[in-house]
C-alpha cells in the first residue's frame, strides 16, 4: 500500500511539474508573440515612410524659400535675425545662408538620405569655411534653446565636438580629423 501511495505521490508531483513547465512555456510564448506584435505596430509602413519623407522634403523647400526671401530682403530678415546686432548686415545674410545649408544637411539626415557618418563628413568639409565657423559660433544660443534630447540637439553636440576636433588638430589634412560616428552610436 505504501508503495502504491509513493508511486501516486511521485506521479502527482511529476504531473504538477509538467503542468507548471507547460504553463511557463505557454506564458513565455504568449509574451514573445505580444512583444513581436508591439514591435510590428511601431514599425512604420512603407507608405508612412513615404509620407514622412514627402513632408520633410516640403518642409525643406519651405525653409529654403523663407530663408531665400530673408537673404534677399533685409526687412524680412529682421523677422528671424537673432544674431548680435553688431554683426554687419552682409555677414548676417551669410549666416542665414550658412543656416540654410546646415538645415539642408540636417533634413537629408532626417529623411535618411544621409547617415550620421555621411552627415559628419559633409559638416567637416563645410567647417573649412571661416564664415560657416562664424555662423556656428554666432548661433550657439539658438542651439542652447533646443530640447536636449531632440535629434537636432544631438546632432548639434556632435557638430560641436567636430569643431573642437578641427580646432585642436595639428594637421592640414582636415578630411581625416575626428572620428565620424556610426549610426549605432548614441552621440
Amino acid at each position: 500500500m505504501t508503495t502504491q501511495r509513493n508511486k501516486a505521490e511521485r506521479l502527482g508531483a511529476a504531473t504538477l511539474g509538467l503542468l507548471l513547465v507547460t504553463a511557463a512555456v505557454t506564458l513565455t510564448a504568449r509574451r514573445l508573440r505580444l512583444e513581436a506584435a508591439r514591435r510590428e505596430e511601431r514599425r512604420p509602413e512603407p507608405e508612412e515612410l513615404a509620407i514622412r519623407r514627402k513632408a520633410l522634403a516640403h518642409q525643406q523647400r519651405m525653409h529654403w524659400e523663407l530663408t531665400a526671401r530673408a537673404i534677399d530682403d533685409p526687412s524680412l530678415a529682421a523677422v528671424i535675425d537673432t544674431y548680435d546686432k553688431t554683426i554687419p548686415a552682409e555677414k548676417r545674410r551669410q549666416f542665414l545662408y550658412a543656416n540654410a545649408w546646415y538645415a539642408h544637411l540636417f533634413h537629408l539626415y532626417q529623411a535618411e538620405l544621409l547617415d550620421r557618418e555621411e552627415l559628419y563628413r559633409h559638416l567637416r568639409e563645410f567647417f573649412q569655411s571661416a564664415v560657416f565657423r562664424e555662423y556656428w559660433e554666432a548661433s550657439r544660443h539658438q542651439r542652447a534653446s533646443l530640447n536636449e534630447s531632440s535629434e537636432e540637439a544631438r546632432i548639434g553636440r556632435m557638430t560641436d565636438g567636430l569643431v573642437m576636433d578641427l580646432d585642436d588638430a595639428d594637421t592640414d589634412e582636415w578630411w581625416v580629423v575626428g572620428r565620424p560616428p556610426t549610426d549605432d552610436a548614441d552621440e
